[in-house]
């Protein structure tokens, strides 16, 4: 790529290689919407992220421009040329459309920031793109490619960064954390998504202005926590907010892990186990990453700082860890504006996640092994990764005599599964036949039947209508 020296790359220039090549991928797409800007009297850039990703080779469809019309005037040139439209983030200068199967976002210069008592930003437009490449987050997502004529534009040097794999602000990082703190959260969240390094003046901000990220909304902060615990290298942005003193702010369960030993109470590291678990249950995903799954392995042991005892034989204790951190956990999310859904599978799974270890005290029943399949329910799958993934002990025939009772649980799942269509676990007669058997009406007892059925049902496997119909009619008996 031509540059002012050898050493620093121009301000504006001709556009590296694969910053050219991967818009014109794009076209007639991006070069289209251009024309159209250019006709209109604007100008329009690559900006930001799909700069960033062109230039290492990974841009995908969605698309992220910049350009000094106003928004009303950019809705007039998109309407018309675009699949869709929508406005959602009009307020703060961005038009979203759809072309072509390519998603499609152009925001008006800008410039934000936060004031101490706001947790939104206050917009105001600018009227150069140098204006706003200084106002965003890191340096690598600092550049632009102005279309059509595919001129470079890095006055941060954003490139060379790039190159170098760190994480930069174009300004102070005091200034731009104090503009918008979630900024903390995406250099973790990049560093993780990256694999890049964070610059120590950046690290020193993080760590001196952790506070500032309370005035941003639970639901900014959950957006950035997912796209880091989703991406290829959580570990890495989780050790970041950690050592910052981010988590204890965001996520304050996780650094609570960091549990105090001594040379007469020995237990292992709460903390590192956990990040272990989290890694190896990331290489269990078949279907890529499965937030669900992320989330209970992370937080699987919350909830053992809580219930800590020191025994008198030296040993360390943390009986009914699981259902204290099953419920931290549902505060936790819930806090974080997660939806329901999430919350109950997440929390379920911490509940759940020690059930397993006493199959290998002594053989489970039948019985027991239909409630673990019942009480898991859907989450059935994602308990076997979870479960697997949290043997972290390095004592590899400990290891391999835990997976092989988990195999031998797993083989007696699928087996009872085939006989008796275990993922859909219900009595033997139905709501009607036990009103119809009894003489009664809708009313509590037909739930209470139906309860004490459910529990024949899981201790004893299939019965038959039959059979059924006569336990039925003997508890009935018993009731009156």
């Amino acid at each position: 790529m031509p540059n002012a020296n050898e050493d620093k790359p121009s301000a504006q220039s001709p556009a590296a290689p694969h910053a050219v090549g991967e818009p014109l991928r794009v076209s007639p797409v991006a070069e289209d919407l251009a024309r159209r800007f250019e006709a209109a009297g604007f100008a329009l850039a690559l900006v930001g992220g799909s700069v960033r990703d062109a230039l290492l080779g990974r841009l995908g469809n969605d698309l992220d421009f910049t350009t000094d019309a106003r928004p009303e005037d950019v809705l007039k040139i998109v309407r018309p040329w675009a699949d869709s439209v929508w406005e959602v983030g009009i307020a703060f200068g961005t038009v979203g459309s759809q072309k072509d199967g390519y998603q499609v976002e152009v925001t008006t210069y800008r410039s934000e920031a936060y004031d101490r008592t706001s947790r939104k930003p206050d917009v105001s437009y600018g009227d150069s793109i140098e204006e706003d490449l200084v106002r965003r987050d890191f340096t690598v997502n600092a550049m632009a490619v102005a279309l059509p004529e595919n001129v470079f534009i890095d006055p941060h040097d954003g490139l060379k960064d790039l190159a170098n794999r760190v994480l930069r602000t174009p300004g102070t990082p005091e200034a731009s954390f104090s503009d918008d703190p979630l900024r903390m959260l995406r250099a973790a969240r990049f560093a993780a998504q990256l694999d890049f390094e964070v610059a120590p003046e950046v690290i020193a901000a993080m760590t001196e202005m952790a506070a500032r990220i309370e005035i941003v909304s639970a639901e900014r902060v959950r957006e950035e926590l997912n796209k880091l615990l989703l991406s290829d290298h959580p570990r890495k942005g989780l050790g970041l907010l950690v050592d910052t003193g981010l988590a204890g702010y965001v996520l304050p369960e996780l650094p609570a892990l960091r549990l105090e030993s001594d040379e007469h109470h020995r237990h292992k590291d709460v903390y590192e186990h956990s990040l272990i678990v989290l890694e190896q249950a990331i290489d269990l995903e078949e279907d890529g990453p499965d937030l669900v799954l992320r989330l209970a392995a992370l937080l699987h042991d919350i909830g053992k700082p809580r219930t800590r005892r020191f025994e008198k034989d030296g040993r360390v204790s943390f009986h009914h860890h699981e259902v204290v951190g099953a419920k931290m956990v549902k505060q936790r999310l819930m806090a974080l504006k997660y939806s329901n859904d999430m919350v109950k599978d997440v929390s379920r799974l911490v509940e759940l996640h020690l059930r397993f270890h006493g199959y290998g005290d002594g053989e489970w029943t039948d019985s027991a092994v239909r409630r673990y399949v019942r009480d898991a329910g859907p989450l059935l799958e994602r308990l076997h990764k979870l479960t697997r993934s949290d043997c972290t002990t390095r004592n590899k025939r400990k290891a391999n005599a835990l997976s092989r009772t988990y195999d031998a649980l797993e083989e007696r799942i699928a087996l009872l599964q085939e006989q008796e269509e275990l993922d859909s676990i219900r009595p033997d007669l139905d709501g009607n036949a036990i009103m119809r058997i009894l003489g009664v009406g809708p009313g509590p007892v037909i739930g209470r039947a139906y309860a004490f059925l459910l529990e024949l049902r899981l201790e004893n496997g299939p019965m038959g209508e039959e059979a059924a119909a006569a336990a039925l009619t003997d508890w009935w008996a018993a009731q009156n």
